[in-house]
């Protein structure tokens, strides 16, 4: 034996949780892009507001420039001026002034160019590194004709502006704390939400199985109506079906008990009859009411197997209709000629295909056969012909026909026609009626060109 695979479990979605990404992504997408917007902006703004006091300081300082003739320049700052350069209760500051490599005032070696610059109408800023420690540095240069440029460069440690980060990153506090509420409120707003389903369901669990009743559309929010609605729909429906199955294996069991009773009656008859030839009829008699209950039974059990809602079960294969109705009307050729009824078969040059189960079709033609041989009068005609497009087979009998009001009941299970004789149970035409709604073809009942019952069965186009 193979051994069976077993197969994974399928994922189970949640509703809450779908719902809770569905809100709570954007919300923190929108947040996380709006608090990175807001660092960068935060960090620009800090830069530009020390990179502007550095340049003002700069501005200042280089304004004090002195030229000779030759353009020699020279600068001429005070101690305190040099001290109020220098000094910074937070960071280490620096300056030097330059022209043409020359040291006019200030530190050397500081670094007149580095990375993240940023020019401004009076000079620029940019990063680097000045005796192991990272700066932000200014630069301002002086042009003069007939001398060569001068270039002051003032720098900074960078405590100062990441304090002033840091303090302002604070302010970004509020905006997680309203994150989290918003999470908060959602996932609250999401479980009430939900609650009104799982209100359903414990009703529904409540519930004793044979109920049916419909649940109230009124109590549940206008958005699960829909939903509401076609639940009590389905139950209406199952509720329908119920009740034609109950109806069913009612009036299916008093006709089994009918046709048992008649045997019994049958026996009880023959057993106290001494005549042999009245035995001989009644046995004759038994046989006759074996066989209608034989056929019930099969009718019954050919009822029950079809479900008319099941299309997309069924083993559909191409085939001739003609073909498939010359043998059908072959096992009811004995039938006919017992009734010296002619049987006929029309069929057309050209063969009349259609997709169906051919089983299924078969027994519906079948019923029909049979219905129409067992109505119509001895000596009468059976005609089986068909149509091409759409595809559609018609049998008409020369019998009494069905008034045009009684049509529509006779497609019934159990139904009759009030006019008609004979033994038969109303199951056969209910059987085509399944048989045919389960193909998607139709049914209809007319009059045919003798008086009698024409049946067609007509196939989709293209079918």
């Amino acid at each position: 034996m193979e051994a069976i695979t077993p197969q994974p479990p399928r994922r189970i979605r949640w509703l809450r949780r779908e719902l809770l990404l569905r809100l709570m992504l954007p919300l923190i997408t929108m947040m996380a892009v709006a608090g990175g917007f807001g660092l960068h902006y935060t960090h620009a703004v800090i830069e530009r507001v020390f990179d502007r006091w550095l340049l003002d300081a700069a501005r200042s300082s280089i304004a004090l420039l002195r030229y000779d003739d030759r353009g020699i320049a020279a600068i001429d700052m005070s101690p305190q001026l040099k001290a109020m350069l220098l000094f910074d209760e937070i960071d280490q500051n620096w300056f030097s002034v330059t022209q043409s490599d020359r040291l006019l005032a200030g530190q050397p070696g500081l670094p007149d160019h580095g990375s993240s610059r940023v020019g401004y109408r009076r000079g620029e800023a940019f990063d680097a590194e000045y005796l192991g420690q990272p700066v932000r540095v200014v630069r301002v240069e002086l042009t003069r004709p007939g001398a060569a440029p001068v270039t002051m460069l003032m720098g900074e440690t960078l405590t100062k502006r990441h304090r002033a980060e840091q303090e302002l990153w604070v302010l970004l506090w509020p905006v997680v704390a309203l994150v989290v509420a918003a999470a908060l409120a959602i996932a609250i707003a999401v479980r009430r939400t939900v609650r009104p389903l799982q209100a359903i369901a414990t009703r529904w669990n409540e519930r004793s199985h044979a109920s049916l009743d419909p649940i109230g559309v009124d109590e549940v929010p206008r958005e699960l109506q829909a939903f509401a609605s076609s639940h009590n729909e389905l139950l209406a429906r199952i509720r329908t079906m119920l009740a034609r199955e109950r109806q069913f294996a009612a009036t299916a069991a008093h006709q089994l008990r009918t046709s048992l009773t008649g045997l019994q009656l049958g026996l009880a008859r023959a057993s106290e009859t001494p005549d042999p030839q009245a035995m001989r009829r009644i046995v004759d008699e038994l046989g006759g009411s074996i066989q209608r209950s034989g056929r019930l039974v099969q009718q019954l059990l050919t009822f029950g197997a079809l479900d008319p809602e099941a299309r997309a079960d069924l083993d559909r294969r191409r085939i001739d209709l003609v073909a498939l109705a010359q043998d059908v009307g072959a096992t009811h050729i004995e039938q006919a000629s017992a009734r010296a009824i002619e049987l006929e078969l029309a069929a057309p040059e050209r063969p009349v295909c259609v997709a169906v189960q051919p089983e299924l079709i078969a027994d519906a033609l079948s019923n029909l056969l049979d219905n129409a041989i067992r109505y119509t009068p001895p000596g009468g005609r059976v005609l089986v012909e068909f149509e091409s497009d759409p595809p559609a087979l018609r049998v008409s009998d020369s019998g009494p026909g069905i008034p045009e009001d009684e049509r529509e009941a006779v497609l019934e299970r159990f139904v009759r026609g009030r006019d008609a004789t004979g033994d038969g149970s109303g199951l056969g035409l209910a059987i085509v009626r399944d048989i045919v709604a389960m193909h998607g073809a139709t049914v209809a009942l007319s009059d045919s060109a003798w008086g009698g019952l024409a049946i067609t069965l007509r196939f989709p186009a293209g079918h």
